[in-house]
């Protein structure tokens, strides 16, 4: 890329240099904006005769171009992506949705140098209309070589982020307690419906149960039936193990343990099955406060019906300390 300078009456498509201000120091035009016919005569009536430009040279990609071709390789699902000033293109959303992001293609991407990308955390919920991702490039033009290396390595191993839609979600809460399971909705219920609704659902189904395998099974099998997206264990007790009353049961009713303690502080003690690609969670401790821990860091993507493997709970680790 090379700057020149050129008459303000041939300006017009070429990409300015730099930032042109208005009297009284107000920004009129950002660097890397594409000069309109009716931005010309605006410049010509603030007095310019001349402005710096840009030009591509051989080999090069125009940085809005570089960016929308990354933006377009790199993602799928419900978003779209805009263009914005400054050689960005920014993702939203279209509808609710659990943002996953694979951890290791992005590091590898923006270690290439020719753009950035930003995403939030993997398994993030969304709102819809909420920005999920920035793609920047180096400012004006972007080396052909390095774009195609970028987009490349996309191909072969992206989607580097997914909007996952989070669309009619079931939620089946089981509540349990030694004696009397009703004591564990009359003490979790409200902490529960705030933690759903900031994920933008509620409960679908609840039962409560009295904390013995053969009445926890049972009540695991009613409501299994319905075909939840997930079902939500909230015991009073804590579990030393999926041996324990509520694990036993998990296996009673058919499921698969996935995974027992999390890296994440609170919900360490976090106990996940599946029966089919039902999940059934467990977090003793988790919903006595609605303040974050592991349960808000796993429902998003169970909504959004994406399996969460063992691996994946013990790679929460990062960014597990909560509180």
């Amino acid at each position: 890329m090379k700057a020149l300078t050129v008459d303000i009456r041939q300006a017009s498509g070429r990409v300015l240099f730099g930032t042109i201000f208005q009297g009284q120091g107000k920004k009129l035009f950002a660097k890397g904006h594409t000069i309109s016919e009716q931005d010309a005569r605006l410049l010509q009536a603030e007095g310019l005769k001349q402005v710096w430009v840009t030009e591509l040279e051989d080999g090069e990609v125009a940085e809005s171009d570089a960016v929308m071709e990354v933006a377009g390789e790199m993602c799928c699902g419900s978003l779209e992506v805009r263009l914005a000033q400054g050689g960005r293109a920014n993702l939203f959303t279209t509808e609710p949705c659990c943002v996953v992001v694979d951890d290791d293609l992005l590091r590898q991407l923006n270690s290439l140098g020719s753009v950035a990308v930003a995403t939030p955390l993997n398994f993030s919920y969304a709102r819809a209309g909420q920005r999920i991702a920035t793609v920047k490039s180096t400012p004006f033009a972007v080396a052909r070589v390095g774009l195609q290396s970028n987009l490349s390595m996309l191909k072969e191993r992206g989607p580097l982020l997914q909007a996952r839609p989070i669309r009619d979600p079931v939620v089946a809460v089981l509540y349990t307690a030694p004696g009397n399971g009703l004591k564990a909705r009359q003490l979790f219920e409200s902490v529960m419906r705030q933690r759903l609704e900031r994920v933008g659902t509620s409960a679908s189904f609840v039962i409560s149960s009295a904390e013995l395998d053969e009445d926890v099974a049972r009540a695991l099998e009613h409501l299994l039936r319905v075909k939840p997206t997930v079902v939500v264990i909230a015991s009073i007790t804590a579990a030393a193990g999926p041996k324990d009353v509520v694990g036993r049961a998990m296996v009673r009713a058919g499921c698969h343990i996935e995974r027992f303690l999390a890296p994440v502080e609170p919900g360490s003690l976090f106990l996940l099955g599946y029966k089919n690609d039902i999940p059934i969670v467990s977090a003793p401790g988790c919903f006595r406060s609605a303040k974050t821990n592991v349960l808000d860091l796993v429902l998003p993507p169970m909504l959004a019906r994406y399996r969460i493997s063992s691996w994946e709970v013990a790679c929460l680790g990062h960014g597990g300390l909560l509180a």
